[in-house]
């Protein structure tokens, strides 16, 4: 292997793949193709299924995670606040443009018929107004209110066709006071604690308040997940800087958005959202319908090879698969067309041309670490920046900033490897301390070298960065950037 290959070799894919688990995932030998094929983070839904199938889910991936040796991250995304309409009698009703259909915002409503259903949300008759379009289905079915009487709304059938039991309801334009965490999601927080996943997705969240909330009850429950905002409220887009700061990863939560506001602004708010997330140094995730012909289809359409390659060149740090893995025919095929467009999208962007320093005025050593070793990088021919990093924080800053060497993350902690799955361009590796006390920085620099040459992702020759501290394996203390060369293993 040349020196030129060797760096290509460390990570083939800059952008990282969440993929969503469900009925199609179950079988363990598909669970392990799918992460073989490049799954770097897996969701479990909790709008969907019983506490006791996610955690049978989380502990199949533990194990498959445990035979391959990879440090997979688990993502829990709460169900949020929401709203649904009841049942019908029927199971469903065929709704007429101009027909008359009534909303009921009543405690156990009487199974719905032809002229109306009930709904989960009852303050909703206090939020709506005459005039108010209400989207159920995912905007499928539009609503216009026509006439509110105490806990009753009127409407007409804007856009209809068939509408079952359970469809989701926004407003458009927002504007429903619904709390950001429903009574449901304190339970599964404490769940989530139990199972102790990496990531905790906030839905509908509406301000920094929600995710400071679920960050304080997950804290008090014993969990250490970091917290994924997920972006799909016109009140989150309004206090959009806030969200993002209080939060440690960013979702693009197309579905929901794009039903709020009108979905020719979908487009550019995806680009605001993740410039936001970026410019703020945190994570961020796109996701939502990205391959949804996969469900069916064994390979994507070409708009959908257009939709995922174009968040890659915005700069998301990963793409998200929900459907189109958990109950999809070609669970294992759609990672690895998804990996396949990444990379393609990564060929044709300056994804080698330097975006500029960390967003931040370096207040903690290793922050100003990070951007020594990325100016480093992109002014000095590297094969790879190796991070020694106890809370995966220093992969994170290098992440942050676009260059050519990949970042290669060591770390003693399996969550902390875990967690960094999640941030492009770096490659988590299993690194264990020594038992012996007082090893030096200049011994640790030494042994991580011959530690990655060993696993495969430098060879002899290869310039290297090494960032460090001078205890490793104490969190928040690396304040060394170190160049070396990568020497043949002594015979």
């Amino acid at each position: 292997m040349t020196r030129s290959e060797s760096s290509a070799s460390v990570m083939a894919r800059r952008t990282k793949i969440v993929a969503t688990l469900g009925p199609a995932t179950d079988d363990p030998d598909t669970l392990e193709r799918l992460i073989q094929a490049g799954c770097d983070v897996v969701r479990v839904n909790f709008s969907h299924g019983d506490p006791e199938t996610h955690a049978r889910r989380i502990k199949m991936v533990r194990a498959a995670a445990r035979e391959l040796d990879a440090d997979i991250a688990v993502l829990a995304d709460l169900a949020g606040p929401k709203i649904r309409i009841g049942h019908f009698k029927e199971g469903r009703v065929n709704l007429e443009p101009g027909q008359a259909f009534a909303l009921y915002a009543q405690d156990q409503p009487d199974a719905g018929d032809q002229h109306g259903v009930g709904v989960s949300y009852l303050g909703l008759a206090e939020d709506v107004r005459v005039g108010s379009e209400l989207m159920l289905d995912d905007g499928l079915i539009v609503l216009r209110v026509t006439q509110i009487e105490g806990q009753r709304i009127d409407c007409e059938v804007v856009n209809g066709g068939v509408l079952s039991d359970r469809k989701g309801l926004n407003l458009r334009g927002g504007g429903l006071s619904i709390p950001g965490l429903a009574d449901s999601d304190k339970q599964d927080i404490e769940r989530a604690a139990e199972w102790q996943v990496d990531f905790l997705a906030v839905s509908f969240p509406r301000n920094a308040d929600d995710i400071d909330h679920a960050r304080t009850l997950l804290r008090q429950a014993g969990g250490h997940a970091s917290i994924v905002a997920k972006i799909e409220r016109h009140e989150a887009i309004e206090n959009l800087e806030h969200v993002v700061e209080a939060s440690d990863v960013v979702l693009v939560a197309r579905g929901d958005l794009g039903v709020e506001i009108d979905e020719a602004e979908l487009p550019g708010l995806q680009k605001r959202i993740i410039k936001t997330a970026l410019a703020h140094n945190k994570a961020v995730i796109t996701a939502t319908q990205m391959m949804q012909s996969m469900v069916e289809n064994p390979i994507p359409t070409r708009a959908e090879v257009l939709d995922v390659a174009n968040a890659v060149i915005d700069g998301t740090d990963a793409v998200m698969l929900s459907a189109e893995s958990a109950v999809g025919k070609h669970p294992v095929k759609v990672i690895e067309a998804m990996s396949r467009i990444c990379q393609g999208a990564e060929r044709h962007v300056e994804a080698h041309v330097p975006s500029g320093l960390l967003n931040v005025r370096a207040e903690r050593i290793d922050q100003a670490i990070a951007m020594a070793a990325m100016m480093t990088a992109n002014n000095l021919p590297v094969n790879a920046i190796i991070a020694l990093t106890e809370s995966g924080s220093t992969a994170q800053w290098l992440s942050r900033v676009r260059s050519p060497a990949p970042i290669i993350a060591l770390s003693p902690n399996r969550a902390s490897l875990r967690r960094t799955h999640l941030f492009q361009h770096v490659k988590p590796l299993f690194f264990p301390p020594l038992d012996a006390s007082g090893e030096t920085a200049a011994s640790v620099a030494r042994r991580a070298l011959a530690h990655v040459h060993k696993a495969g992702l430098v060879c002899p020759g290869d310039r290297v960065l090494v960032t460090l501290g001078d205890q490793y394996g104490t969190p928040g203390q690396t304040n060394t950037l170190k160049i070396m060369t990568v020497q043949a293993p002594v015979q």
